[in-house]
């Protein structure tokens, strides 16, 4: 065991860097020297809210360097650079048996805990709650192994925590949950880092139009560097009325907020046939759906984590990244220290970043 500085939750918006105990890995688990995490709604949002178990370390979009593994790990080694993954996965259930590690339903048994039920992180001999089987907003990291995907060592940290969790999910709602081809037209509703990872995918496989819809100038004029061809301030503008009048309704609209408003404008906003992916949020409320729209023929499907298999999936964007077809340096608004954590969350609620990051000092 050793000695490793984290974040500890204590209650709603309550946090210190605090020195805590973190236990050797156990079996199937990797112990990593986090370089960098990123800072993501999810952890803004359990760290606002009164039902998650605290104390607690947040933080579930890790990169950095397998410092050892535990016993019958054959995927990393010592030194190897990884990218965390955010969801925890058995392996055995018949989700992740079909390739669908994204629907495992054991991960739901791991609330506050290891995938076997214990905690490797305490101070004072009480334990400390673990984050998504993470808890990456700390110096280092014991994390099960199916959630730790080696990269090239020339892979910034900062861009592998970009790909632990929104960015991806927004990636995999047009690679793998849709099937864009070029050509074809695309609506994002939202664009932080999911809606991002959207609209670069689809300007990776050339869609013909895509249109950005938010409500942040900044974000907007970003989204049009990054391909976007009709940034729409829903501010100022009706975005279905707008997309009508540009495309007549996509053939696919990504709704990457999970909010009732945008999930009906997503799907008034296609086209006969079209499809709307949503990215379902906890605790929102219910939407309206005029259900005469299914008479069009469209089609609504759910996104989680854009329906990722991490080990094949984040290699295949990092590629894309090296290749320049996937420009995340330019969604990366800011980084931070660990100490600056309440400031991040507060850009992050504000709207002020679309992806931003807090560094360790050792090089990230």
């Amino acid at each position: 065991m050793r000695e490793i500085e984290a974040a500890v939750v204590r209650g709603p918006e309550e946090h210190a860097v605090e020195s805590v105990t973190l236990d050797d890995p156990e079996p199937g688990e990797v112990l990593v020297d986090v370089r960098a995490t990123g800072v993501c709604h999810t952890d803004y949002h359990a760290y606002t809210s009164e039902d998650i178990d605290v104390p607690v370390v947040l933080g579930h979009e890790g990169a950095g360097v397998v410092e050892s593994v535990g016993d019958g790990v054959s995927n990393v080694e010592p030194g190897d650079h990884v990218v965390l993954w955010v969801l925890p996965s058995c392996g055995d259930c018949e989700y992740c048996r079909s390739g669908r590690p994204y629907l495992c339903q054991a991960r739901r048994e791991t609330r506050g805990q290891m995938m076997d039920g214990t905690h490797r992180l305490s101070q004072n001999g009480e334990p400390i709650n673990h984050f998504y089987a993470q808890s990456s907003f700390a110096s280092m990291a014991v994390v099960p192994e199916r959630q730790v995907v080696p990269v090239a060592d020339d892979v910034p940290f900062e861009i592998g925590a970009l790909l632990g969790c929104g960015v991806t999910t927004g990636l995999g709602a047009v690679s793998n949950i849709t099937d864009v081809d070029g050509g074809e037209t695309v609506a994002v509703f939202g664009c932080g880092g999911v809606g991002a990872g959207a609209v670069l995918a689809a300007n990776a496989v050339s869609a013909g139009t895509i249109v950005a819809v938010d409500l942040d100038a900044d974000t907007l004029d970003t989204m049009a560097e990054i391909g976007a061809t009709h940034p729409v301030n829903a501010g100022e503008e009706d975005p279905v009325e707008r997309i009508e009048e540009l495309t007549g309704g996509v053939d696919y609209a990504f709704e990457c907020i999970g909010a009732p408003q945008t999930v009906q404008q997503a799907i008034a906003s296609l086209k006969p046939g079209g499809t709307a992916a949503i990215t379902g949020t906890s605790n929102t409320p219910p939407a309206e759906i005029d259900l005469g729209r299914f008479t069009k023929g469209i089609s609504v499907v759910g996104n989680i984590v854009g329906f990722t298999q991490p080990r094949v999936d984040i290699p295949r964007y990092v590629r894309m990244y090296q290749n320049g077809d996937l420009d995340l340096d330019a969604i990366l608004t800011r980084r931070y220290e660990l100490e600056e954590l309440d400031e991040a969350f507060a850009a992050l609620d504000a709207g002020e970043v679309i992806r931003s990051v807090v560094q360790f000092e050792k090089g990230a």
